[in-house]
């Protein structure tokens, strides 16, 4: 079997390297989108991407700026990845060399110490600019998290109706998109429980929206914390990623990362969450506090996957009092069935 890149992956490459020497000579830069990492007291997950932009563009860091807010979404996607750029990355006194994908991204583990809390990595490329990506270091005493869906549980998508899920991600401006009731409040109440527990947001929606989705839930009252989205596009193996393969994979790297901690995983029953979290909460028995699972209504639920939820979620659930479940339409009726359940914070 070949081990080159399925030839999709071949031919995007060779037109982002033409339009990356096209848009040099014209004098575009780099510039560097840092992604929010994450890492323990001694070792942490730098994310960020390396894209080119004109001179008279704004830098990118200034994404929480209120000039974003009209914005149709289509411009989230629009952008020249600096194919295999190499990069410094900076920690306190640990220096480390990195290269880009070809599709600009950077995702490097570093070994070094530091103090729990939030802290910037410094990215150095070769236009002699630097730029800083915000990493969130958990406790080594850390011993409980929220995992959260995107689409359809802290954001209203409709991701089961195509054409109106296509029209709300490229043409609705941001300032329009809705998030779904009451979700903000249930991780602040959950929180509230445990205030030194991470947030961290999953979902197979594009690192394109990276900014896109930090303006929305710094607006909405959501926690902050890592994203672990996806890159769109040809893979080495075939067309588009596969969703469900990225939430298992980020999944299991929290789980060996943070042994020590036991999550509360919140998603919809739009696509896959029931029978993802039901997995992870088989391999993964301790690690898994309950499963929150926002519930679309019955028509949605037929069009996405041919069944009412409740009757396709009854299916995906563990042995019964393996791990606790809720659910319910918002964040309150979640709320009221997760509270009883909780165990004391430690």
């Amino acid at each position: 079997m070949s081990d080159r890149p399925f030839w999709a992956a071949r031919v995007e490459t060779a037109l982002d390297r033409g339009a990356e020497r096209m848009l040099r000579r014209w004098g575009w830069h780099d510039c560097v989108i840092g992604f929010t990492g994450y890492g323990s007291t001694s070792r942490l997950r730098v994310l960020a991407r390396i894209i080119l932009t004109s001179p008279s563009q704004t830098v990118p860091g200034s994404f929480r700026s209120e000039a974003w807010n009209r914005r149709r979404g289509w411009r989230n996607l629009w952008a020249t990845p600096c194919v295999e750029r190499a990069a410094r990355l900076r920690v306190g006194d640990v220096t480390v060399e990195v290269t880009a994908d070809r599709g600009g991204y950077i995702d490097a583990r570093v070994d070094c110490r530091l103090s729990p809390g939030w802290h910037h990595v410094a990215i150095d490329t070769a236009s002699g600019q630097t730029h800083l990506a915000p990493v969130l270091i958990l406790a080594d005493d850390t011993t409980s998290g929220l995992i959260s869906d995107v689409d359809d549980t802290i954001l209203q998508s409709l991701i089961p109706r195509p054409l109106l899920a296509a029209r709300n991600a490229f043409l609705t401006p941001e300032s329009d998109r809705r998030a779904v009731p009451g979700m903000a409040r249930l991780y602040r109440q959950i929180l509230s429980r445990r205030p030194d527990s991470p947030t961290f947001y999953l979902s197979t929606g594009s690192w394109s929206t990276f900014p896109f989705l930090t303006r929305f839930t710094d607006h909405h009252g959501f926690p902050g914390g890592p994203m672990l989205l996806s890159d769109w596009g040809p893979t080495n193996t075939g067309w588009f990623p596969v969703g469900r393969a990225h939430k298992i994979k980020a999944l299991s790297s929290l789980a060996h990362d943070f042994p020590r901690v036991r999550w509360i995983l919140v998603g919809d029953d739009g696509q896959h969450d029931p029978a993802i979290y039901a997995g992870f909460a088989q391999r993964f028995p301790d690690q898994v506090e309950a499963i929150a699972i926002r519930q679309l209504n019955p028509v949605q639920s037929v069009l996405a996957h041919g069944l009412p939820g409740e009757l396709l979620g009854d299916a995906r659930r563990p042995a019964a009092g393996a791990v606790p479940w809720a659910r319910g339409s918002d964040g309150d009726q979640l709320w009221a069935q997760l509270e009883p359940r909780l165990r004391p914070a430690d």
